[in-house]
């Protein structure tokens, strides 16, 4: 999975732009730009209101892990423009391993290179939506520490590679990727005996979960680097202050068989052309509770709640009704569908509700999840 994504010759997300309507899916801040723009500042009214409690640092590392085309980051920009002293004191960070996307950021953040000293030997990149320095890594160890920090993770744990585990009459083995008798195709096997992984991942997680739990389940997945990614941002909130926000889609328990292949929009064949279609599984909210509190008592973890109890209780209602005042017809449609696919939950909103052309709501399917440090108390809006 991390080969068919991340392959720095052939991956999928490295040499193409696979987002948007001409891509291969749509994220959260691409459903359209107004209201990619509504929820960009909900999750900024969120990173604002975190560095209130963190006592106002003068410093912030201000992370987006996975930012993809830079909407989000381009849009929280602009909606805190007005707030003078929260945009000083940030640094951007770019969590990217992608060359072309990164490319795409650095237009989306209308960034500058910029000398540092007279004779133009050391530069640095400024975002003019901000004035904010901004730095591209691959990873986020490669991001300095000793500066409070603000984590977003925005559809980024789903991307992460997972193990699977299948039960069979000799006990759990592992499924693993084998080629056909013919040569000609990719096949799905089962392991004939306990891998490392069995022993190490798959103990680990049915540790954090009841035996009624397990019991229940044919098929389990863990994904280990969403553990060991985890670790890294609760030893960093825990060291240098600060939290993280994480939202995707996910359960808060163990995911039984979810892994999905995404081209143009439409679901295919996970073993058919690797490398040219998405490749995504469900995020375990509760494995990442239980990887970030094994790591240091001076954190805390709050939710998941749904995303739509999310941006409900940061006002996201009001500042839809806001811009409905002032649409054309036009606007408001694409509003409105944007509203339910982003926060429809089954439940009438301020206005008579979705047509039959509406697409499915994510209000209940994402969950938002914050990692914060003890000192500075609980994370709007998880009180």
């Amino acid at each position: 999975m991390e080969e068919v994504l991340t392959n720095p010759h052939s991956g999928f997300y490295i040499n193409q732009d696979v987002f948007g309507a001409g891509g291969d899916f749509i994220t959260s801040p691409e459903v359209s730009q107004m209201f990619g723009e509504v929820i960009s500042l909900m999750i900024g009214v969120w990173t604002m209101c975190l560095w209130e409690q963190m006592g106002q640092p003068e410093e912030v590392n201000l992370i987006e892990l996975g930012p993809g085309r830079g909407t989000l980051m381009a849009d929280l920009l602009r909606g805190s423009s007005k707030f003078v002293n929260f945009k000083k004191t940030l640094h951007i960070h770019m969590v990217e391993c992608s060359p072309t996307l990164q490319k795409l950021q650095y237009s989306a953040l209308k960034c500058v290179d910029e000398a540092v000293n007279e004779d133009g030997s050391t530069k640095r990149t400024i975002s003019m939506l901000s004035g904010s320095p901004v730095s591209w890594h691959s990873t986020l160890e490669q991001v300095p520490l000793g500066t409070p920090t603000i984590i977003i993770a925005h559809e980024f744990y789903d991307a992460l590679p997972i193990h699977q585990f299948q039960k069979s009459s000799r006990g759990w083995c592992e499924k693993m990727v084998d080629v056909s008798e013919d040569s000609l195709n990719f096949r799905f096997v089962l392991s004939p005996m306990p891998t490392p992984a069995t022993l190490l991942y798959l103990r680990k997680r049915c540790q954090w979960a009841s035996a009624e739990e397990v019991a229940k389940l044919d098929h389990i997945e863990v994904c280990p680097k969403a553990m060991e990614l985890t670790h890294q941002i609760a030893k960093r909130i825990s060291s240098d202050g600060g939290g993280a926000l994480i939202i995707d889609y996910g359960k808060n328990g163990i995911i039984s068989d979810s892994l999905q292949a995404i081209q143009k929009h439409k679901f295919v064949n996970i073993l058919d052309n690797p490398g040219s279609a998405d490749l995504s599984a469900y995020v375990d909210f509760a494995s990442i509770r239980h990887s970030a509190k094994e790591v240091s008592e001076h954190i805390s973890v709050h939710g998941p709640i749904t995303q739509s109890q999310f941006l409900g209780y940061l006002g996201i209602n009001f500042r839809v009704e806001a811009l409905l005042q002032n649409s054309t017809e036009e606007q408001a449609e694409s509003l409105k569908t944007g509203y339910w696919q982003l926060v429809g939950d089954g439940e009438a909103p301020f206005w008579e509700g979705p047509n039959e052309q509406t697409p499915i709501g994510m209000g209940n399917r994402y969950l938002a999840m914050a990692i914060v440090n003890k000192k500075q108390g609980v994370p709007v809006p998880f009180e």
